[in-house]
């Protein structure tokens, strides 16, 4: 089941921090959706963001990937970083074309989470896929917010 845009499941104070990533708000990110495990991102290929063949940027797509599966599996409240990303780029699209990538929680063990993310175009085209592996590290004594926590 998809989240609403405004799913209760996550408070609302974690709710604005997850989409007040600085990273995103550059990028210029649109926060679809977000919920327990699951987040929807979009985000419109603005010229700056092409390489030199003129088509999306490897890099952007990867962070477009990357703050949906932060989103994701930090959307349950617990601090979690990325341990693992493997991302194939399966097709490209047009500079100026709307993107929006998908996050979904797999598998969530004690420590390690396992999730989907695809990218795909507006009209349905799967533009990459990418398998994370996350961990959950607040066990570990790492702080859940202020400058440790960034990054």
């Amino acid at each position: 089941m998809t989240p609403s845009p405004e799913d209760p499941s996550v408070p609302a104070d974690l709710r604005a921090r997850i989409q007040d990533d600085p990273w995103s708000r550059a990028l210029g990110i649109d926060f679809l959706a977000l919920g327990r495990g699951f987040c929807r991102l979009g985000l419109t290929v603005q010229p700056h963001m092409v390489n030199f063949q003129g088509y999306p940027h490897g890099g952007v797509i990867f962070s477009l990937a990357d703050i949906a599966f932060g989103a994701a599996c930090n959307s349950q409240g617990e601090f979690a970083v990325a341990l693992n990303m493997t991302i194939s780029f399966l097709t490209t699209v047009a500079a100026g074309s709307r993107l929006v990538a998908e996050a979904r929680e797999i598998k969530q063990g004690r420590r390690a989470g396992f999730y989907q993310v695809n990218v795909t175009s507006e009209a349905g085209a799967l533009v990459a896929q990418v398998h994370c592996v996350s961990l959950r590290v607040a066990a570990l004594g790492v702080p859940s917010s202020g400058p440790a926590a960034s990054g």
